[in-house]
């Protein structure tokens, strides 16, 4: 995929349509990791500046990987703090997306996608119960994975991963709240 699709990415387009320049944007999250990877290169990162938004999505490959939803519930809690901190301690400059359901995809197919899509959702029901808890906002972007039950183009090439039109639209869902935080 091309680095213009991905949704940080789009996020920053969106955000210049509304003139809101990005002065530094961080990605330390890379595709494929687990909450133990993403906290681990946070640490390693040694980031020291604080943001005016964070975003935090996380967890969709401790479920793929087999991992206990006991883990990520503390290892997600971990990093919502993080999160936080680089929001200077404001947490209502936090957004926590959802965590996309590919039990729904032509990959999951063979691979028991309804226990995929419960885990799924038990671990989106705790992402939830833990944000609402520090009072960070929350992007529901389950549901728009669900839509590539039947819009394949909402797919990457690998019929796993969103295409650039599913991450336009994770990007129009999180919008509203951006614009509530960066006051627009």
């Amino acid at each position: 995929m091309a680095e213009h699709e991905r949704w940080p990415e789009q996020l920053k387009v969106a955000l210049g349509k509304e003139k809101i320049k990005i002065n530094a944007d961080t990605i330390i999250a890379k595709t494929g990791w687990t909450t133990d990877e993403l906290s681990e290169a946070i640490s390693i990162s040694n980031l020291q500046q604080e943001y005016d938004l964070v975003t935090l999505c996380i967890g969709v490959n401790n479920q793929y990987r087999g991992r206990s939803l006991e883990d990520y519930i503390d290892e997600f809690e971990g990093l919502l703090k993080q999160a936080i901190a680089f929001a200077g301690g404001d947490a209502s400059r936090v957004i926590v997306l959802s965590i996309p359901d590919y039990g729904v995809t032509p990959f999951a197919k063979e691979k028991n996608p309804e226990k995929i899509s419960k885990e799924l959702m038990d671990y989106n029901k705790m992402n939830l119960r833990i944000t609402r808890h520090y009072q960070a906002g929350y992007a529901d972007i389950t549901s728009i994975s669900l839509l590539a039950k039947e819009d394949l183009s909402l797919l990457a090439e690998d019929q796993l991963h969103p295409s650039g039109e599913m991450y336009r639209r994770w990007v129009m869902a999180i919008m509203p709240l951006v614009k509530i935080i960066l006051n627009l």
